[in-house]
């Protein structure tokens, strides 16, 4: 089959997938106890009801997950109580597609199905509930059928109650510090995803997908049940009947490496792509341009075409201050206290990047996107633009969520790629517009994190999908760089808390199908390193994932596959550890040259202090690896029939 990139006929008749097996319903209003099973059947979702409202709960082989939690909502009435299940549509699933681009270049889609259509004493419509059971998770959420009328809906009954000694992965904000918590005392509300441990050895993660137009949906304590999470929504939504609300989502797993290993369950539970001929949506790295200037973009496509990037990007400033209503995105005019020559030439640069190979992409403030986004569009397609970054979006409301997607579904009329920056998070949106290839919605370097933070991201955030962690190499300390090229951050004087080999790893640990690179590095910081060969190599998008090792905050070794060469990625949490990096993700009798980038000592001769080696592997290899703290080791694996001598 061929990635997802044609609406096909029966989709878009509404089926639910090509692989459904089997529906069929039970008609009898009699049935109280629903359960709908996991295909392996290891998960099972039960609803039921007490004295006329609904509830659920969810077990993993006999073990909880969420105990018995209250299911309901509002809209065109308080579907809470008084309440009895009409009808059970059950239905089954098993197929598998293929995307544009991912973390895998197949991915499953398997599950079983209920739909439990209630009526309600006194109301004359119908409320349905969805049910998936995945072996990933448990996902749901609610159908206001035709003839359901106008809906207001300012509340979500939606209760997730956890067992005594649940620990959550607790972050006010996309882009704030996580703090390992237990359920109580809370310093506000939890962003989504919310990872959590369980206290009988299971993992999990609360998400949400498919959250297009609606409104953003964080946790919150609830007031008087103990262990209890309720649904706190941003504000109101306002639709007319069809309408389905977004999914809520309970991943569950054995260890925590395997909620990565699942994150594509999110991409399911959106439609496939709507992108007829998705053929100019390429993946790459990418490096920002901050002199503004004609000759140092120049020089930046120059050092893309050395160290094989496939893009550059011009960040904040060169149309003006950003924040300013005057400031026009469709006109160059760099902001003085970026680059008071105002010297940049937009279009010989792009002329002179496309002629070697480098597309462009510009920064754009959601300010100027807001009241110029039909204008721009058309000109940055003609000026020859590959992609725009959406700068300090507004999230939350059901407004500016619609925005947010519409806009990314205009950029691909004129085939324009977008990586969304700041708060916004992903629920799935890029299997349905995969020119969306990023966000950022992440404590990244910019915020200068402590390898606690990076060690606990890959569990967390990256659940959700791809994040711009703008990933930096030589800058260490703000000191010594001019202020106006390192933007309003100079200030802060602080240090990036990551070796050098931590930073090569993550661009295998941290998926972004756009990866910046070099974010505080400008040109001149390269002397030839010998172990950039690793970040010129390296893919943004891998045909297989596999998780090797991890625990939150602690350490964490992900392996990954393009075509037949794997990528593997280590990184080490503050406390020097050692580990034993098992090999056997290879396939079995095959040779592989192992190109090894580790932290040095002070006596290896370069100034970055890495080590750089090579090994014969094979699937019986087992790697002993030393870690510093904040420390890390990349691995680029060649298989030896293909090794050049």
């Amino acid at each position: 089959t061929q990635p997802e990139s044609i609406m096909t006929s029966l989709s878009r008749l509404g089926l639910l997938c090509t692989g459904l097996l089997l529906g069929y319903v039970l008609p009898s209003a009699a049935q109280e106890r629903i359960e709908t099973h996991s295909p392996n059947g290891k998960l099972t979702i039960t609803v039921d009801m007490e004295q006329g409202a609904p509830n659920y709960e969810i077990t993993y082989q006999d073990r909880p997950v969420v105990l018995k939690s209250a299911l309901g909502i509002n809209g065109n009435g308080e579907w809470t109580h008084d309440m009895q299940i009409a009808e059970v549509t059950r239905s089954s699933c098993d197929t598998t597609w293929k995307p544009l681009y991912g973390e895998r270049s197949e991915i499953p889609d398997q599950y079983n199905q209920s739909i439990i259509r209630f009526t309600q004493t006194g109301h004359l419509s119908a409320l349905q509930l969805e049910i998936r059971a995945y072996n990933e998770g448990i996902a749901f959420r609610y159908l206001f059928p035709e003839g359901g009328g106008y809906l207001h809906i300012t509340d979500e009954a939606t209760e997730f109650t956890l067992p005594e000694g649940t620990m959550a992965y607790f972050a006010p904000l996309a882009q704030a510090e996580h703090q390992k918590l237990p359920l109580r005392n809370w310093p506000g509300e939890a962003d989504r995803p919310l990872t959590i441990e369980l206290p009988n050895g299971l993992y999990g993660a609360l998400c949400e997908a498919q959250v297009v137009d609606y409104v953003r949906t964080k946790f919150k304590l609830h007031e008087s049940k103990a262990n209890t999470l309720a649904c706190s929504m941003y504000g109101a939504v306002d639709e007319i009947a069809p309408y389905a609300t977004p999914w809520r989502v309970v991943m569950v797993a054995e260890k925590p490496g395997a909620l990565i290993e699942n994150n594509y369950l999110l991409l399911n539970l959106n439609p496939p792509c709507e992108i007829d001929t998705p053929w100019w949506i390429k993946p790459g790295k990418v490096m920002r341009e901050v002199t503004l200037s004609t000759q140092g973009a120049k020089k930046l496509v120059d050092f893309a075409v050395k160290r094989n990037l496939q893009y550059i990007e011009f960040d904040a400033g060169w149309y003006g201050y950003e924040y300013e209503k005057a400031s026009d995105a469709s006109k160059v005019d760099v902001d003085p206290r970026r680059n008071p020559n105002n010297d940049l030439d937009m279009e010989e640069v792009v002329r002179y990047a496309n002629d070697r190979g480098i597309g462009v992409w510009v920064y754009v403030n959601q300010r100027a996107l807001a009241a110029q986004l039909d204008t721009i569009l058309p000109l940055y397609h003609k000026w020859g633009i590959k992609g725009i970054k959406f700068g300090f979006v507004q999230v939350g409301s059901q407004m500016w969520t619609k925005w947010m997607h519409d806009a990314v579904k205009k950029c691909a009329e004129y085939q324009l790629m977008v990586d969304i920056h700041d708060e916004y998070r992903p629920t799935g949106f890029s299997r349905t517009y995969p020119n969306l290839l990023t966000q950022e919605g992440v404590r990244g370097n910019e915020e200068m994190p402590d390898a606690t933070n990076n060690l606990i991201l890959p569990f967390t955030r990256f659940v959700a999908g791809p994040a711009d962690y703008t990933i930096s190499y030589y800058f260490r300390d703000f000191n010594g760089y001019n202020p106006q090229m390192i933007d309003t951050l100079a200030p802060k004087a602080r240090a990036i808390h990551a070796t050098s080999g931590q930073q090569l790893a993550m661009t295998v640990v941290y998926y972004s199908p756009l990866q910046f690179l070099y974010w505080y590095d400008r040109p001149s910081d390269c002397q030839d390193e010998p172990e950039l060969e690793f970040f010129d190599r390296v893919p943004t998008v891998w045909d297989d994932t596999k998780v090797l090792q991890g625990e939150i905050g602690e350490y964490i070794t992900v392996a990954r596959r393009k075509g037949n060469e794997w990528y593997v990625g280590c990184m080490n949490g503050v406390k020097p550890r050692s580990l034993d990096i098992p090999f056997d993700f290879l396939p079995t009798g095959q040779k592989y040259v192992a190109h090894i980038y580790r932290d040095g000592t002070v006596k290896t001769p370069t100034r970055t202090k890495v080590e750089v080696e090579t090994r014969t592997v094979d699937a019986k290899t087992v790697l002993p690896a030393k870690l510093y703290g904040s420390g890390g080791l990349a691995i680029w694996l060649e298989p030896i029939e293909t090794t050049k001598r």
